[in-house]
């Protein structure tokens, strides 16, 4: 079984811990009476620089490389599945940073980073701002349900079906092919017949 290249790997397990600590940022900072709120918001910001930058890195890094073929045991409609999983992270991971850069725009702050200052993607407007807020916190919402399903998704085959499919984005040593997917077993084809 292959695996993704070890940059695609470091880069994926890099974003995993900087989504971890933005989403958990995010919910420090609903608390607004928190004497810790402006900290939390400026580490979130910069994060939130880092993940776009991530990101792009990221999606190049993908479409240099053919991602590892799927156990051919797993149905065409979960290969699909997650196949269209996978792009729906690539593009909630552009839209959170994308939108809050613009939200403080919209609010008429600029996007500090370090010592540099990004232009801002729109002019004030409050208005705007507020629907980018709410829209903002809804990207951040589905973004985590996505996280969830997908490491779900990954724990399942990595402690049920035990496949080698975890083994693509793994570090460490890979078990055999032959433990992945034993010679002996039946192995359901795409239109439902039995390949032995």
């Amino acid at each position: 079984m292959s695996r993704y290249p070890l940059s695609a790997r470091l880069l994926h397990w890099a974003m995993a811990a900087l989504l971890l600590s933005q989403l958990s940022l995010g919910v420090a900072m609903v608390d607004r009476w928190q004497p810790w709120t402006t900290p939390a918001i400026q580490l979130h910001r910069a994060f939130g620089v880092l993940a776009l930058v991530l990101v792009l890195l990221r999606l190049a890094n993908r479409l240099r490389f053919r991602a590892p073929p799927l156990p051919r045991s797993i149905p065409v409609l979960q290969r699909a599945l997650a196949r269209a999983s996978h792009w729906a992270l690539y593009a909630l991971m552009l839209a959170l940073p994308l939108t809050g850069w613009a939200m403080h725009g919209a609010a008429g702050l600029p996007v500090r980073v370090g010592g540099f200052v990004l232009p801002a993607l729109m002019g004030a407007d409050l208005a705007r701002y507020g629907l980018l807020r709410e829209l903002h916190a809804w990207l951040a919402y589905s973004l985590l349900a996505l996280v969830l399903v997908h490491a779900g998704a990954a724990l399942h085959h990595a402690w049920v079906r035990r496949d080698g499919v975890f083994d693509h984005m793994a570090f460490g040593r890979r078990r055999p092919a032959e433990a992945a997917t034993p010679a002996s077993a039946d192995v359901p084809t795409s239109d439902g017949t039995v390949a032995r």
